[in-house]
């Protein structure tokens, strides 16, 4: 796609990896970005290639370097699917350059809260455990389902498939949808989640929100919500049949929070969901 000098420069941290990859990709499709800089690791094999051709495309001039300060401030935003530890250092940076911070890293726990909400401060930030438009509206559907649905008579389980590969669990969008199914329900997530159970585990108890966490082979991600009682179930469920999903909503919400002043957005803002429940 033909690129201009007034298109968001964006940068991809984790370039080499299959998300990063897939991102530069969606920056090549999208209109009205363009592909500043392109990050890895110090000592990855992807450091100096082009990023064009890294991700299957022709060469695009932009090689993959490990000196993200310099990369950050020559962009407008930064695009991230890496580690939480890493995250948490692009969040500062970001913050420092005053940009759009585009953060889909899963695993993340309520100990990086404060320091995300810090770069806010000065960057935008756009954090979700989950960046597709399916997935988002299906949080919502999961919100409402919970308000209606008594807890008393309707138990929750959260149930998610992902490939061999993935290191966290639950998924970032398994526990989107559990503290989607939470704020319907006025509780908190963290004391309401049942996330394991082997042995003599006794009764369900009422009102908790169950998971459970299936891996193998190269699923990209399988999601189901079933809400369950006395004679009938209901289940939302959302699957992934492409990760390309996730790097177009990405750059969609960094294209959404250019002209947007600082502060921590979610998918739901940026789709206009927000307000929808």
């Amino acid at each position: 796609m033909t690129q201009t000098n007034s298109d968001m420069g964006l940068v991809v941290v984790g370039a080499g990896g299959r998300m990063g990859r897939s991102l530069i990709r969606a920056i090549d499709e999208i209109a009205g970005v363009r592909l500043a800089a392109a990050i890895e690791r110090p000592g990855s094999d992807a450091v100096g290639r082009d990023a064009g051709e890294l991700a299957g495309l022709p060469s695009c001039g932009v090689h993959v370097t490990d000196d993200a300060l310099a990369a950050f401030a020559h962009a407008e935003g930064v695009v991230d699917f890496t580690a939480p530890e890493a995250s948490l250092e692009f969040a500062d940076l970001a913050a420092q350059a005053r940009i759009v911070h585009v953060l889909g890293t899963t695993g993340m726990g309520p100990e990086c809260d404060a320091r995300i909400f810090a770069a806010s401060r000065h960057a935008r930030i756009v954090k979700s455990g989950n960046m597709s438009l399916g997935v988002n509206l299906l949080s919502v559907l999961v919100e409402q389902a919970a308000r209606a649905l008594n807890a008393a008579d309707w138990d929750i389980e959260v149930l998610e498939m992902h490939h061999k590969h993935k290191v966290d669990a639950p998924s970032g969008t398994a526990l989107l949808l559990g503290q989607a199914a939470a704020k319907g329900r006025e509780i908190d997530l963290e004391g309401a989640s049942v996330r394991v159970r082997d042995g003599m585990t006794g009764a369900r108890e009422d009102g908790t929100i169950g998971f459970a966490t299936l891996r193998g082979g190269s699923v990209v991600g399988e999601h189901s919500v079933l809400f369950a009682t006395e004679g009938e179930m209901v289940e939302l469920r959302h699957e992934a049949l492409d990760r390309s999903i996730f790097a177009r909503g990405a750059v969609k919400a960094a294209l959404w929070a250019r002209s947007r002043k600082p502060g921590l957005y979610t998918m739901r803002d940026v789709l206009g969901l927000s307000a929808s429940v």
